[in-house]
């Protein structure tokens, strides 16, 4: 790499890349092994940056501050100013004494040297069979390669426990484009007047001079917010579950229908963020009901009352609900899952 390559972008900057696998006193070998490889040698360049694969969040300006303290025979080593107090342990697994921080540093990387100098160390110490070195910047000192400290980044952390690699993946899901799992679910009903005293509407009774005519207490506003929350996790509809074929739902009250969807969806990991019901009729007015109605839902969904909306609007007396034949209902609901929309 030239001086000029320094304000170049990170793969402008990096002309050949050799990864060497190894462990322990392996990974010294597997160093060496790298340094000796043909393509490092035929592109001989001016400075090597080698870095630990279990460090996935060093930065780029990381990388250009040790590029920076790179000489001609002189390496760079980022590193942090030890913040932990120190103890030496006696064989006897005891506290042998309190070491001093003073001047201790932990190493990092990338760690950068002059090519040739470094290669020379490599080569010197494999000849001899030393394999015990547990970073480059070692393998310098012992090569009488003088090494610069620079600045290290608290966020250039070594992956090395278990725990270690769960707080990576928690951290690089956190860091990427996240599509949660949220679902809309649409249902529409609609029931006829039949005679009656009075019109059950969202779990509230309200006298009225008609009834809807249904098999259960025909309440279009829950039959609908059931086909609603049913459509978020793709469990059919009400007939589905609750046939009009069947006589046990004779005259049942709606609020069971809408209590068995929420506990599919919840079943599933759902959970209800919204329900938003629109009743459509001439007659009667929704307004004074409104609270009750809101209440009764929040009761059955297990929410708080500010998830809920129930509106009303008539049809300007046009179609069959213009002509107060019966009551039309649009329910939406909006449910989380755990996860995220798949790919």
């Amino acid at each position: 790499m030239t001086d000029a390559s320094k304000n170049q972008s990170l793969d402008d900057k990096v002309a050949v890349v050799i990864v060497a696998a190894g462990r322990g006193a392996r990974a010294g070998q597997a160093r060496s092994r790298a340094f000796a490889s043909s393509a490092l040698r035929d592109s001989a360049p001016g400075r090597v940056l080698v870095h630990d694969a279990v460090r996935p969040f060093v930065d780029a300006t990381l990388i250009d501050r040790t590029i920076d303290a790179i000489g001609e025979r002189q390496g760079a080593l980022p590193a942090l100013p030890v913040a932990d107090t120190l103890k030496r342990e006696s064989a006897a697994g005891m506290i042998e004494e309190t070491v001093s921080r003073n001047g201790l540093h932990a190493a990092q990387t990338p760690q950068g040297f002059p090519f040739w100098p470094l290669l020379a160390a490599h080569e010197k110490a494999h000849h001899l069979g030393k394999a015990d070195f547990t970073d480059d910047a070692a393998i310098a000192e012992w090569a009488h390669i003088p090494v610069k400290l620079v600045p290290g980044s608290p966020d250039n952390i070594k992956l090395t426990w278990a725990r270690d690699i769960a707080m990576a993946d928690q951290r690089l899901s956190g860091e990427r484009p996240r599509f949660p799992d949220i679902r809309t679910g649409n249902g529409y009903d609609v029931h006829a007047f039949e005679p009656g005293d009075h019109v059950t509407l969202c779990g509230v009774a309200i006298p009225h001079d008609r009834k809807l005519s249904g098999h259960s207490d025909a309440d279009v506003g829950l039959h609908a917010l059931t086909d609603a929350l049913l459509a978020t996790c793709g469990a059919g509809d009400i007939g589905t579950h609750f046939p009009p074929s069947d006589p046990q739902w004779k005259g049942a009250a709606s609020k069971i229908f809408v209590e068995h969807a929420a506990r599919l969806v919840r079943g599933r990991g759902g959970r209800i963020a919204n329900a938003d019901i629109t009743l459509i009729c001439e007659a009667p007015r929704v307004g004074p009901h409104r609270e009750a109605m809101t209440a009764a839902l929040a009761a059955m969904l297990g929410i708080s009352c500010e998830r809920i909306s129930i509106k009303a609007t008539t049809n300007e007396k046009l179609g069959f609900v213009g002509r107060q034949e019966g009551i039309a209902a649009i329910a939406t609901a909006s449910v989380v899952f755990p996860g995220e929309v798949p790919e």
